[in-house]
């Protein structure tokens, strides 16, 4: 079983930054990819930014040059730093974190409010 426990979600204004938290806990050997998907009222869940174990990382289009996603392997944590905020970035955002432990598991924290105030 593993969990994983987000934070650092609110209202900003427009132009304003926030950073999201995730950390991993529970039995696995390690995990490979974490990251964050979003989803706005009415639309699809979407990637936001991902970053494997070695560093490597993916962001959606939308969001690059504003957006950065790092993590802590020691911490099994995972970061999005958000600047230049606009009001499309409103959405819940989930951590997501994929596990190895004999097999691939697939784990999403519960979600996080985002609202960007024009």
């Amino acid at each position: 079983q593993v969990q994983l426990v987000e934070s650092g979600g609110g209202l900003v204004q427009a132009g304003g930054s926030l950073r999201l938290s995730c950390a991993a806990s529970g039995s696995f050997f390690r995990i490979n990819v974490m990251g964050w998907y979003r989803q706005a009222p009415g639309k699809q869940r979407e990637l936001v930014a991902q970053i494997t174990s070695g560093g490597s990382t993916n962001y959606a289009d939308s969001v690059k040059g504003r957006f950065t996603t790092s993590r802590d392997n020691a911490k099994n944590t995972v970061y999005l730093q958000m600047n230049s905020l606009k009001p499309e970035d409103t959405a819940v955002y989930f951590c997501y974190a994929q596990s190895f432990k004999w097999a691939v598991h697939d784990h999403w924290g519960q979600g996080t409010q985002v609202t960007v105030s024009s």
